[in-house]
């Protein structure tokens, strides 16, 4: 018997610390370009974003770098379109040497009057970059669209300012591969093995025209969302309920982007091998572009861990939050901060896609939900969104003014009243507390009070917005009535611009932002991937998705119960909108009964899910699409030699002491944890165990 429990808590024990072995690792293949070298091949990266933030690519592209080069070396090059003002930002110019096949092939397109910056770009890895001046070339654009046309039947409208753009980039980055295939010919010994990775239909055009110029390279797609899904979602449709009955040609078309749409879909159908970003963007492709993917995936993020310091981290970030709530909510600050949640939402403002309109609803049904309970908790829901404003609002600024000026005088009395604390006690005598403080003291501290008096509601926006009457967050919050009342158990704060370290309300950025938050909420209806929430694992946030996007689907197929691990997961494609709401509200009540302590343990499960989003573990589905796209031109490359196994999945079970809430969970995810499986392992620490069960106990016995 003894030995049995001995071999069953070996098992447990060895099942604890297996997640890392089982998942895919890049690092193996890391020799930072040398086999790759040896045998003449080269990896060309090319998508609008590079060195150039728009979007999310951006975030893709430059978090990827420092894997990349570790496996590819210098023999991995980023293209990307030139814009002065953001390059001189990014990019460390320097020229190739003339005697490589780069610098030559730079050269060769100078000569044609093209300008071509290039160098280093100033991020983890500092890889190779070359950067296209459009302008340069501005004076064949007419050329290089009738060349399209003709060869593709592709038109491009002359008022389309952007596509215009896309299109001279696409035509200057297939004449360079062409060339700089020829001049690696010449290199080695060995023939150039080339793959050219083509991101969005923003790059498709250097795709169309490399394999309509014949020009000899392997060639990898990848569309991080398509042009009709995100329209036709904007468009209040039931979008995948629907996805094989829209006619795409004539959607694209009464949306004025027909020619966008065969850009991306011709790239599509001519690659060697096409992705994308997540299962729910392949169905999205196989109906809207008419191919299915030859592979997922998913993206990931350049994660460095220390297994301690995040909650450290956490609580300066939420202390710096908690100074700019004393100053939005002066005048009717009578809520306790250490009883305040912090939740938040994020990105491009697009109300419905990025489930705004639910989450303000939510929050409704919250706020009546805490006060029925009499809960003695607060919630503090941010929304940042980026919109046109006109200034920032006069109230907060004032109340974060008063609160300051409150500050300032209290550390002047403390000073004051420290000498005289300090000088009573030299003398022998033991102060009394009433003569401490002076009537010159009390008469600037009621100054300082009474100027907090304060008869309106807190605002609900930190900004002037130009157009509030039609902006669709105000007017939910309107038809919400959440307008911040002292009754009002939710508080809203709607900031629309992005945060930065410079702004004078939050005095923080970002990442520090997500740090203090105790919950992101994103309940998007369209998110190909999701790198919010995928932050906020990072950082050990607990954050709330949806089924609908790529990193729900990945959380569902990688996790037994991904609540458990602080990942809510809200049905928004079997169920309608009002069991959304619902079951939104319910998650975000249940993460609210959490006390302190359950918090941070859940803060831990949250962050243990880093590896799994680390591009050390995801950049081998990106090796893999490359091999791919070269085994389908060139026959002679080892599959033995170079394609790595896809990491399977890795089924993270239940943690024992599941579930976490003082309710009782709901699984979200299809797939239970089953008797004798992985989810009898711990991954839990013994004090983390024996505190839940203390507490869920106490709860049984109340």
């Amino acid at each position: 018997m003894e030995q049995r429990r001995s071999s069953s808590m070996t098992r447990q024990s060895s099942k604890r610390f297996y997640r890392s072995d089982s998942q895919g690792d890049l690092a193996r293949f890391w020799d930072h370009g040398e086999h790759f070298a040896m045998q003449n091949r080269w990896v060309f990266e090319c998508a609008w974003e590079v060195a150039n933030k728009v979007g999310g690519i951006y975030t893709v592209i430059r978090s990827k770098t420092g894997v990349s080069v570790n496996e590819l070396g210098d023999q991995y090059v980023l293209l990307g379109p030139y814009f002065e003002f953001k390059a001189k930002q990014e990019v460390e110019e320097e020229d190739f040497p003339y005697h490589h096949p780069l610098g030559q092939a730079v050269e060769r397109a100078r000569q044609k009057g093209y300008r071509i910056h290039c160098g280093r770009w100033l991020v983890e890895g500092n890889p190779q970059i070359i950067l296209f001046d459009i302008g340069s070339a501005g004076a064949k654009m007419n050329e290089f669209k009738h060349e399209l046309y003709e060869k593709a039947g592709i038109g491009i409208p002359h008022e389309d300012i952007e596509a215009n753009d896309v299109c001279i980039f696409g035509l200057m980055v297939a004449e360079f591969l062409g060339d700089f295939r020829f001049l690696a010919e010449n290199y080695s010994d060995s023939p150039p093995r080339i793959v050219g990775h083509f991101h969005e239909w923003m790059a498709g055009v250097g795709l169309i025209m490399s394999r309509i110029w014949k020009i000899d390279i392997a060639t990898v797609f990848t569309t991080h969302a398509t042009l009709l899904g995100r329209f036709l979602c904007a468009g209040a449709l039931d979008f995948y309920n629907n996805l094989a009955q829209f006619n795409c040609d004539e959607e694209a078309g009464k949306r004025g982007f027909y020619h966008r749409y065969c850009i991306e879909r011709a790239a599509a159908h001519l690659c060697h091998c096409f992705t994308t970003v997540s299962d729910i963007t392949g169905k999205e492709a196989e109906h809207l572009i008419k191919r299915k993917p030859d592979m997922i995936t998913p993206n990931g993020l350049n994660v460095q861990r220390d297994l301690h310091e995040f909650q450290n981290l956490h609580a300066e970030s939420k202390e710096k939050i908690n100074q700019f709530v004393r100053g939005h909510f002066y005048g009717h600050f009578d809520f306790d901060l250490d009883k305040a949640l912090y939740f938040f939402i994020a990105g491009r403002y697009e109300f419905g896609n990025k489930g705004a309109d639910i989450f303000i609803e939510s929050l409704a049904r919250l706020n009546h939900l805490l006060k029925e309970a009499k809960s003695d908790k607060t919630v503090v829901a941010f929304l940042i969104f980026p919109t046109k404003t006109n200034s920032f609002n006069v109230e907060s600024l004032r109340g974060h003014a008063v609160t300051k000026g409150l500050k300032d005088t209290i550390d002047e009395i403390q000073k004051v009243v420290g000498n005289r604390l300090y000088e009573t006690c030299l003398r022998g005598i033991v102060p009394d507390g009433n003569d401490l403080l002076s009537k010159n003291d009390i008469v600037k501290l009621k100054r300082c009070i009474f100027a907090q008096a304060h008869t309106n509601l807190p605002p609900i926006t930190t900004h002037n917005i130009v157009d509030d009457a039609t902006d669709p967050v105000m007017n939910a919050f309107r038809r919400c009535q959440l307008f911040n009342n002292r009754t009002d158990r939710v508080k809203v704060v709607f900031h629309p611009e992005f945060l930065t370290s410079t702004n004078p309300l939050f005095n923080l950025d970002y990442q520090e932002f997500v740090r203090g938050c105790h919950m992101g909420v994103f309940p998007s209806y369209y998110e190909p991937w999701g790198y919010t929430p995928a932050e906020c694992t990072i950082m050990g946030i607990p954050s709330i998705t949806t089924n609908l996007s790529g990193f729900g689907c990945f959380m569902q197929e990688q996790i037994v119960d991904p609540q458990s691990y602080g990942i809510y997961i809200v049905d928004r494609m079997h169920i309608g909108v009002e069991e959304s709401v619902s079951q939104l509200a319910k998650c975000m009540m249940d993460f609210v009964g959490l006390n302190r302590r359950q918090r941070i343990i859940m803060r831990n499960r949250t962050e243990r899910l880093s590896d799994m989003l680390d591009w050390k573990s995801l950049g081998i589905y990106y090796r893999r699409a490359r091999m791919r796209a070269l085994q389908n031109v060139f026959p002679d490359v080892s599959e033995n030699e170079e394609a790595p196994r896809l990491p399977s999945r890795l089924n993270y079970p239940r943690p024992i002491s599941e579930p976490p809430s003082l309710a009782p969970s709901r699984a979200n995810s299809p797939i239970s944890s089953a008797p004798g499986s992985d989810s009898d392992a711990s991954h839990d620490s013994e004090e983390e165990e024996a505190e839940l069960q203390t507490s869920l106990s106490q709860l049984q016995a109340s």
